[in-house]
């Protein structure tokens, strides 16, 4: 049974990123851990003027946010009648962060998702700050949904590799996970300014190659012309459903955030990113 982490703030966004995932995992036994995660300074005066005499701030606060999950919990099991999933609610009083890591670790959470802002707008804003943030410092897979994404059944991904280190069968487990639940095609997107590659990208291609054995796989080289178009472009023109990538150093999700400020660029994708952590394990 699979046991994924969806924090909300009962956002439209939010909302969106939830009943994806509800069509992603229709067919999956699974654990639905919602977490809601409160600060004091989102306790606005309205409410304090209507709390009792006996009630505090924190509790008040508590049971609000608990409220809200159940009706999610209770629209949902309404909505889709599926006796395969279970539902839990979490409210915390904490940082963000530090709430998500201790829930994933408590829970042997396999991976989280959560809505995103989608790159609109002057600014082009590709991540909202909390997505980003889970990113870069959680522990756990991250499936990012950008606001306006439909379900789709994912058939075709792509994951991103510059084959400079090798990949590790625990680290990408919830790329298989996804790609099996599809029979999904995986190409293996390298891109490259036509240079060879050298011994060490060999070996690691191989690796890839064979920990990717029972899913249809395909390598493709494309010239890099310009980092992110080049992989615009691709998933434009292949109709790709999901984009995956690692967040080692040096790859592209890291090349994504350190070559612009994090949040502003030209960089358009409405489709689901897999962010994938290295996991330090050596197999």
């Amino acid at each position: 049974m699979k046991s994924i982490l969806l924090p909300t703030d009962f956002s439209k966004i939010s909302l969106n990123a939830i009943d994806y995932t509800m069509e992603l995992f229709r067919n999956e036994e699974c654990e639905f851990y919602f977490l809601n995660i409160q600060k004091a300074s989102s306790f606005v005066s309205d409410d304090l003027m209507t709390m009792s005499s006996s009630a505090t701030i924190y509790q008040t606060i508590i049971d609000t946010a608990q409220k809200s999950i159940k009706n999610v919990i209770n629209t949902l099991t309404a909505h889709y009648k599926n006796n395969k999933h279970s539902f839990y609610s979490v409210v915390d009083y904490d940082n963000f962060i530090d709430g998500i890591n201790q829930i994933c670790s408590a829970k042997s959470i396999d991976l989280i998702i959560m809505g995103t802002k989608g790159a609109t707008g002057a600014e082009r804003v590709l991540f909202g700050s909390n997505t980003v943030r889970v990113m870069q410092r959680c522990h756990t897979p991250v499936l990012a949904i950008p606001e306006n994404c439909k379900y789709q059944d994912i058939d075709k991904i792509v994951f991103t590799s510059d084959y400079l280190s090798q990949y590790k069968t625990k680290e990408l487990q919830s790329l298989f996970t996804i790609a099996s639940l599809f029979d999904a095609k995986i190409d293996v997107l390298h891109l490259t300014k036509d240079e060879k590659l050298s011994a060490t990208q060999k070996k690691n291609k191989a690796y890839l190659d064979k920990i990717f054995q029972g899913l249809t796989h395909e390598f493709v080289d494309v010239e890099d012309e310009e980092l992110f178009k080049t992989v615009q472009n691709y998933v434009d023109s292949n109709n790709i459903k999901l984009v995956a990538m690692s967040s080692r150093k040096y790859s592209f999700l890291d090349r994504l955030f350190t070559r612009h400020n994090v949040e502003k660029f030209g960089f358009n994708i409405h489709i689901p990113y897999l962010v994938m952590e290295d996991t330090g394990e050596n197999k």
